[in-house]
């Protein structure tokens, strides 16, 4: 694929991905101090799939999502949401691109303490200025009985366990039926079992919605859960496989560790 990428230029439609991103560069402070973040990464996410970014601290993994995200910009090189070359607009289309194609699932679950948990997975329609539809309207209703969260609209954030809180987090970045959602180590604050729970419901999103999502994380427990892992270290894609074990993920990130 990542020949294709070089030589053809597809189109992200024909490569069946709903974001890549070619020749990625990304480097902070001037000549005598610079960092590179990224070095020539030219990778893709499948449509469809719950794909894992992984690496150990530093590798850049981070880095690659929030310029994927359109959270932050590249040195040099190109990135797509499916047929839109984000890395040419500006910060207000930016704004309305990552409103209404991207979603997002942090650790910290960012949720508006002053809203209850309706209006927090409402929010994004209200960003937008608009109500949702009726055919999002079910959708909604339906993410929220799957989810759990039927008796607890009512409710603020507080009030909920950190699962339940990470729950109205995934409600909101898929209300919009969005491109892609991005998670940022969303399991980074709860324990093993809530995180078990909360890596299926993503897995489920996936494999039952047809959602694409893209989850940095360093767990290989929380890896095994996707269907796809992209292996950084130290700003270079240094391998890309499909599902895999815990175990085998854990001997990948020491076998990484000890060669560095």
């Amino acid at each position: 694929m990542l020949s294709r990428l070089k030589h053809m230029k597809p189109t992200s439609t024909e490569l069946g991905l709903v974001a890549r991103v070619a020749h990625l560069h990304k480097s902070y402070g001037d000549t005598n101090t610079r960092v590179n973040a990224l070095t020539d990464v030219s990778v893709g996410i499948h449509a469809g799939e719950f794909t894992a970014i992984m690496g150990p601290s530093g590798s850049g993994k981070s880095t690659l999502m929030h310029i994927m995200a359109g959270l932050d910009t590249a040195t040099s090189g190109s990135v797509w949401l499916g047929e839109t070359d984000i890395s040419q607009l500006d910060d207000s289309n930016l704004t309305v691109l990552r409103r209404r194609r991207v979603g997002f699932i942090f650790q910290s679950f960012n949720l508006v303490p002053t809203l209850d948990i309706n209006g927090n997975i409402l929010l994004p329609f209200e960003l937008d200025g608009r109500a949702p539809s009726r055919e999002e309207r079910d959708w909604i209703d339906r993410l929220v009985a799957v989810l759990g969260l039927a008796n607890r609209l009512a409710h603020r954030p507080h009030e909920l366990s950190g699962g339940q809180q990470q729950r109205v987090a995934i409600a909101r970045a898929l209300a919009t039926r969005p491109d892609l959602v991005f998670a940022d180590e969303p399991t980074g604050n709860l324990d093993s079992r809530t995180s078990r729970e909360v890596l299926t419901l993503l897995q489920t999103a996936s494999r039952e919605y047809g959602q694409s999502i893209a989850m940095v994380t360093h767990d290989p427990v929380a890896a095994s859960y996707a269907d796809r892992i992209i292996l950084l270290n130290d700003g270079r894609v240094v391998d890309d496989r499909g599902r895999s074990t815990a175990e085998q993920i854990s001997t990948l990130m020491l076998d990484m560790e000890t060669s560095s």
